[in-house]
Order: C-alpha cells, then sequence, then structure tokens
C-alpha cells in the first residue's frame, strides 16, 4: 500500500516498499532519560521503534503475515535502508524478517463490559 507524505518534497512523494518489506517511520531519539534527566544533542538513547505506514502487496496479500499498517513495531536499525523523501529522514524501508516484534494491546487492558459481568 503506497503512501503520500504530508510534508514538502523534490521529486518524489509517494513510496511502495517491494518484495517482502515495509516502511517505518521511525520514532523520536528520547533526549531525556525515565528519571528526568536531560541529555545533550551528542547523546541520545537510540530507539528503534516506529510506526508502519506502508507495506508491500507481498505482505498484504499474505494470510501468515499479521503485520498491518499503522501497527507499532520494534525493528533492527542495522540493516533498516534510510529514505531521503521527507525533510526529516525517519523513513526507513525494512526487511519482514528486521521487524522484531509488534506492539499491541491485550484484550485483559479493557474494562469488562457490564453484559460480561458474571450474574451473582
Amino acid at each position: 500500500m503506497a503512501i503520500q507524505p504530508d510534508a514538502k518534497r523534490a521529486e518524489f512523494d509517494l513510496i511502495e516498499p517491494i518484495g517482502k518489506r515495509v516502511v517505518v517511520r521511525k520514532d523520536d531519539n528520547k533526549r531525556q532519560t525515565r528519571s528526568g534527566i536531560v541529555l545533550p544533542d551528542t547523546h541520545e538513547i537510540p530507539v528503534i521503534t516506529g510506526r508502519v505506514i506502508a507495506i508491500s502487496k507481498a505482505i498484504e496479500n499474505d494470510d501468515d503475515q499479521t503485520i498491518r499498517q499503522y501497527d507499532r513495531v520494534l525493528f533492527d536499525p542495522r540493516e533498516a535502508i534510510p529514505v531521503e523523501l521527507e525533510h526529516d529522514n525517519r523513513l526507513y524501508v525494512v526487511a519482514i524478517d528486521r521487524v522484531l516484534a509488534i506492539f499491541r494491546r491485550s484484550d485483559n487492558s479493557k474494562p469488562p463490559r457490564q453484559d460480561d459481568e458474571p450474574d451473582k
């Protein structure tokens, strides 16, 4: 599924991955630790998570693949290919083998509906 980035671009405005690949928009690098310490620009906590913004037709048509567009994923950045399509260079083409995990909400985290509660 092809996407159109919303930022100003020079020549191309569409990216469609081929084969078993996805396009991931990497999350921002963190400049602050959990305890609140702000790191200087030269030290960043590396982030390898992002949002899938496009998937190839091969993945879209494969019933065994559970990854879908807009999923938040953990990926291996060493073999991810950066794409210079947007001004902030946060797009990466990632082989499906390099997507390590998909973040999902468990069904147990939802509060039970009134009709799901057991009778007393």
